[in-house]
């Protein structure tokens, strides 16, 4: 009789369910609020994929409707079926979302309205045939980029059981993050001081231009002094903010600790002088936002989906008008426009068309570079008295072919890729980068929560890499390059694997 009793009860004890808590672990909790933010979604995410794009095709305009149109319809279709999916996900997947976003408006919706109106922010100076076969090489990067997603789920099986040992995380060093706070505080305050004081962040970037000329770090091989000066005033003064503002976010201990919100008060004021969006580009201000934006909500998938969904109205409507302090009010010349979709087809989104144009460039000569123009962004901080081949900007190289005035233009990873290593290359090379995306996006989604120490360094790395990507992915590489540097020395110098409490954050 006693081992009937014993073993009906052993038997009929179910296991415990997953609590809020332990989903939140893996990026998946479901709350009222979470649904609705999804069913929400659901319309934005049938707007991406067909409406928006039918939408755009069908206005009037002088474009031609051929193999090119047509490509370039098919590519924002495919472009908004993946945004979507990253709206509707139940992992928050930063680095993907933000490469789908990416490729939706610049390389999507924006050409489409390039080819709807026949008009284009920078002459497409080569062949209709070099822009259809732009067009099928981002098309076969996306592909490519997927693969390397389906690729990253197939985990590779551990020494023991089947299971991977799951590597130490990496923390804050709280000393080395002072030490970061005072070297930020110095770097930015010369920097300051370089241009002629504060008033100098709040006026335009023409006079920033002009304050970094006047420095005297912009003549010859200005472009590298250009890059270190504006890296190191800017870089370490975000870090350590990002780094403050997740320790409060998840520490009770930081809340009670005034020097701690003294510290994460006078970063705040420092980036609104040095990081502020009147004296830096676009991009740049939105790698800050949305750096700022998913350490403060590093649980929240509302907060996720809203953010992709609404940056898709942000590009449409707000991005193509935000360069309103690039120049001074004497040069400044607002854009008059009768359609939403001419800011779209006269500023800014010239990534399709200086693709082509990289094609048609190696075509007329030069041919593939192999590795060239990589290694030029690598080693970007070597002076051109060192180095005197030093490869120029990958956009500044073909822009001066094309003998345009402004060589200030973009040169999109895929052409970057294409120009040094060919169809192959480019394709490899974007399966790589999706698959380290896809592997990345799940360490995070694992390890970026409330729970987490306040000192997990991935927690702030991967929103910052989100935020930056958008200048990545648009090129040219060797103008991203001097903050990614200073940005990694700067990553190194807080990273420890140590989890005692005199040296992590607590």
């Amino acid at each position: 009789m006693a081992t009937d009793i014993r073993t009906p009860s052993v038997k009929a004890a179910p296991p415990a369910p997953p609590t809020p808590a332990d989903e939140a672990q893996w990026g998946r909790v479901t709350t009222p609020r979470t649904l609705l933010s999804r069913a929400l979604s659901v319309p934005l995410a049938l707007g991406f994929t067909v409406f928006l794009p039918v939408f755009v095709a069908a206005q009037s305009g002088d474009g031609q409707e051929d193999a090119a149109f047509w490509l370039q319809l098919v590519l924002t279709m495919y472009a908004g079926a993946r945004l979507s999916a990253m709206v509707l996900t139940s992992r928050r997947k930063l680095l993907q979302g933000s490469f789908w976003l990416f490729v939706y408006m610049a390389m999507g919706v924006a050409p489409l309205a390039q080819a709807v109106l026949g008009r284009v922010p920078t002459p497409v100076v080569g062949p209709r045939s070099d822009l259809t076969l732009a067009i099928g090489l981002v098309l076969l990067g996306c592909t490519a980029f997927d693969v390397g997603v389906l690729l990253a789920r197939h985990r590779p099986a551990g020494r023991a059981g089947g299971s991977q040992k799951e590597p130490r995380p990496v923390m804050a060093h709280r000393r080395r993050l002072q030490l970061l706070t005072a070297i930020a505080f110095v770097c930015s305050a010369a920097f300051i001081v370089k241009l002629g004081g504060p008033a100098v962040f709040f006026s335009s970037r023409q006079e920033i231009i002009a304050g970094i000329q006047d420095a005297g770090v912009s003549n010859g091989d200005g472009q590298a002094g250009q890059a270190l000066l504006r890296g190191f005033g800017t870089v370490p003064a975000l870090l350590a903010m990002l780094l403050y503002t997740r320790w409060l976010v998840t520490s009770t201990y930081a809340r009670r600790k005034v020097s701690v919100i003294v510290t994460w008060a006078a970063l705040i004021a420092l980036n609104l002088v040095v990081n502020n969006p009147i004296s830096n580009p676009r991009y740049w201000f939105l790698t800050v936002m949305f750096a700022m934006l998913f350490t403060l909500f590093p649980v929240s998938a509302a907060m996720y989906r809203v953010a992709l969904s609404m940056a898709v109205v942000v590009a449409l409507l707000v991005f193509p008008f935000a360069d309103r302090f690039r120049y001074d009010e004497k040069n400044y010349k607002p854009v008059e426009t009768t359609s939403f979709l001419e800011p779209m087809a006269l500023k800014d989104y010239d990534q399709i068309g200086m693709f082509a144009n990289t094609i048609t460039f190696a075509d007329s000569g030069p041919g593939h570079f192999y590795g060239r123009q990589l290694a030029g962004s690598v080693f970007f901080a070597v002076p051109r008295s060192v180095w005197p081949g030093k490869p120029r900007d990958t956009g500044v190289m073909v822009g001066q072919w094309m003998g345009t005035v402004n060589t200030n233009l973009s040169s999109p990873i895929w052409a970057e890729l294409w120009l040094d290593f060919g169809p192959l290359g480019m394709g490899a090379g974007l399966l790589a980068i999706g698959y380290a995306a896809a592997r990345v996006d799940r360490r995070y989604a694992k390890r970026a929560t409330r729970r987490s120490p306040p000192g997990s360094l991935i927690s702030v790395v991967v929103p910052l890499v989100a935020g930056y990507s958008f200048i990545l992915l648009r090129g040219p590489l060797l103008q991203a390059s001097g903050r990614v540097a200073i940005a990694a020395m700067c990553l190194a110098l807080v990273a420890t694997y140590r989890t005692d409490k005199n040296t992590t954050l607590r």
